[in-house]
C-alpha cells in the first residue's frame, strides 16, 4: 500500500507539471444566442464586445448544434457524444442515466491537473454534474428575475393560482412565469446575466493565483425569454427600425409537424397561441435584441479582466450559443426543430498567437466538435468514446475544405406515431429524413432544401421528380451518419 501511495503521489506530481505549462480555458455559452450580431455581419445589433472577441480568433459561419433545444444541446458539448449515444432528447434526462461512466469535457482537463471550475448555465437547470469539477458548481443567488412591480404582480397571480391547483413547489417554480419581456430601469447586476460577470470576475482573480492551469466554464442566460434588460439597452434600438421576418410562413410542401409554433414562449404572459401579430412580434424582436447586447456588455467585462490581470496570452476562449432562434421565422418562435435557423449556432474560438485571428471559416463544424478541439489545443489525449472531431487545422487554415455534412436531429410525436428527424447539412443542401423512432428505415417524410436557391428553406423539393436522384444520394449519404462525413486524420 505504502509502494502503490508513493506511485500515485508521483504520477500526481509528473501530471501537475506537465499541465503547469498547458493554457488556460475560458469556456463560455450563451443561452438562446442566434449567429446574428456584428461578427456574422449584422450590424443593426449592438454587440461590440462579441465583435472584439471575434477579432481575435475565428468566427464559425457553419458550426451546428446536435439538437435544438437546450440540454441535449449542453450535453453533447459536454459530453463529446450524440443524442442517441446520451438519450438526452429532452429537459428532464441526464446523461449519466445511459453513460454513466462517460468522461465529461471538463472532468478530462480536471483529470489532467486543471483545476476546473463552472458557473452559470452550462448543464441545463436542475442537472448538474459533480465529477465534472474540482469545486461546486455556483450560480447568482438573490437577483431578480422582473425588475418592475407590474411584471413582479403577474408572476405572483400566476404562482398563487397554481399553488390553488394543486401544483408541487417544482411545479410553481417552473411554471410561474411573466411577461415575456422587460425593460425595467435597474443595474447590470440586479439580473442573473450583471451578477454572473462579477462572479467570473471574481473568480479569474483567485485563479490566477493558483500554480496550475484553469478551466472555467461561464454560462450566461440571456438572450433566453423572457427578454428582460436593463432600460439603457432597450434604448439602443429604434423599434421603429426593427424588421420583421421576411418569410412568416411555415415551409411549402413540409410535413405540419416540421415546425412548431411557439414552443416555450407561449407559457408567458400575453402571448396569444397561433400567429403573433406584427406590434407584438416587433417588441419581442425588440426584448430579443436588448437582451443579446446586455449580455454582451457583462462578456465584455469579463474579457477585460482576463486581459487586465494579463492571462491573455495564455488563455484560449471558446464561445458557443446552446442553438439557434426563430424570430417569427417560418410563423414560429423560439428552436424545437431542424431547420438552419434552429440548428446553426454562433461558435467563436480564440487561441493565443493565432495568425487567422480575425477569419471566418465556412467549414462545417459540429457542437460534438468542440470536446475534442480544446483537448487537442491543450495537449490532451483524445478520450475513445468522443464522437466528433477536432477541428484544430481549420483554426490554421479558415478556408480548407472539412467535414461533408453536420448532422442534427429531433424527436416528433403526431397521432400516436414516435419519430426521430435526421437532418442533415451538407454544403449545398439540408436533408431530413423523418422515420419511426424505433424502426429507423421506415420513413414518414423528407426533407429537402437548396440553400444555393432557398437559403431561408421555404420550399421543400424533396418530392419533386427532378431531385429523385438527389434525394436518393443524400438518403444513402445520411444514413451512414456523421462516421461517414468526418475527415481522417
Amino acid at each position: 500500500m505504502k509502494y502503490l501511495g508513493c506511485c500515485l503521489s508521483l504520477l500526481l506530481l509528473e501530471s501537475a507539471i506537465g499541465a503547469a505549462d498547458k493554457p488556460n480555458v475560458l469556456f463560455i455559452a450563451v443561452d438562446d444566442l442566434r449567429p446574428e450580431f456584428g461578427a456574422y455581419g449584422k450590424t443593426y445589433i449592438k454587440s461590440p464586445n462579441l465583435d472584439k472577441l471575434a477579432a481575435r480568433g475565428i468566427t464559425f459561419n457553419r458550426a451546428y448544434c446536435q439538437q435544438a433545444v437546450c440540454s441535449p444541446s449542453r450535453t453533447c458539448v459536454l459530453t463529446g457524444c450524440r443524442p442517441d449515444t446520451t438519450k438526452v432528447y429532452d429537459l428532464m434526462t441526464h446523461f449519466r442515466k445511459a453513460i454513466p461512466d462517460v468522461v465529461t469535457l471538463p472532468q478530462h482537463f480536471k483529470q489532467n491537473g486543471y483545476y476546473v471550475q463552472g458557473m452559470g448555465k452550462l448543464y441545463h437547470p436542475g442537472f448538474d454534474d459533480e465529477p465534472s469539477w474540482s469545486t461546486p458548481w455556483t450560480a447568482p443567488k438573490g437577483v431578480l428575475g422582473y425588475g418592475t412591480k407590474e411584471a413582479q404582480a403577474i408572476v405572483q397571480a400566476v404562482r398563487e393560482k397554481l399553488m390553488k391547483d394543486g401544483k408541487t413547489p417544482k411545479e410553481v417554480t417552473q411554471m410561474a412565469r411573466g411577461p415575456a419581456f422587460e425593460s425595467a430601469d435597474v443595474k447590470d447586476d440586479a439580473y442573473y446575466d450583471g451578477a454572473l460577470a462579477n462572479m467570473a470576475i471574481d473568480t479569474l482573480r483567485q485563479l490566477k493565483e493558483k500554480k496550475q492551469p484553469f478551466f472555467l466554464g461561464v454560462g450566461f442566460i440571456k438572450p433566453h425569454l423572457p427578454f428582460v434588460a436593463p432600460k439603457k439597452y432597450w434604448d439602443m434600438y429604434d423599434p421603429a427600425k426593427i424588421e420583421l421576418a421576411k418569410n412568416p410562413f411555415r415551409p411549402k410542401n413540409a410535413p405540419q409537424y416540421a415546425v412548431l409554433d411557439g414552443g416555450e414562449l407561449l407559457y408567458y404572459h400575453g402571448i396569444p397561441k397561433g400567429h403573433i401579430p406584427d406590434d407584438l412580434a416587433r417588441q419581442l424582436k425588440h426584448g430579443y435584441y436588448a437582451a443579446i447586447s446586455y449580455m454582451d456588455a457583462q462578456l465584455g467585462r469579463v474579457i477585460d479582466e482576463l486581459d487586465k490581470l494579463g492571462l491573455k496570452d495564455n488563455t484560449i476562449i471558446v464561445l458557443w450559443g446552446d442553438h439557434g432562434w426563430k424570430l417569427g421565422e417560418h410563423d414560429a418562435w423560439c428552436k424545437h426543430s431542424n431547420v438552419e435557423l434552429d440548428t446553426n449556432a454562433p461558435l467563436l474560438m480564440v487561441v493565443p498567437g493565432m495568425k487567422t485571428a480575425g477569419k471566418r471559416s465556412d467549414a462545417l463544424v459540429e457542437f460534438v466538435d468542440i470536446y475534442p478541439t480544446l483537448a487537442d489545443l491543450c495537449g490532451l489525449s483524445l478520450p475513445k468514446h468522443l464522437e466528433g472531431v477536432s477541428f484544430a487545422p481549420v483554426l490554421k487554415n479558415p478556408e480548407m475544405l472539412w467535414k461533408l455534412a453536420a448532422f442534427s436531429q429531433y424527436p416528433r410525436g403526431d397521432g400516436g406515431k414516435k419519430m426521430m428527424g435526421y437532418s442533415m447539412r451538407t454544403d449545398q443542401h439540408r436533408f431530413t429524413r423523418w422515420v419511426d423512432k424505433d424502426n429507423p428505415g421506415r420513413i414518414f417524410a423528407v426533407e429537402l432544401y437548396d440553400h444555393k436557391t432557398d437559403p431561408a428553406e421555404n420550399t421543400n423539393v424533396a418530392n419533386d421528380p427532378a431531385n429523385a436522384a438527389l434525394v436518393k444520394q443524400l438518403t444513402e449519404q445520411s444514413v451512414k451518419g456523421w462516421r461517414g462525413a468526418t475527415p481522417k486524420p
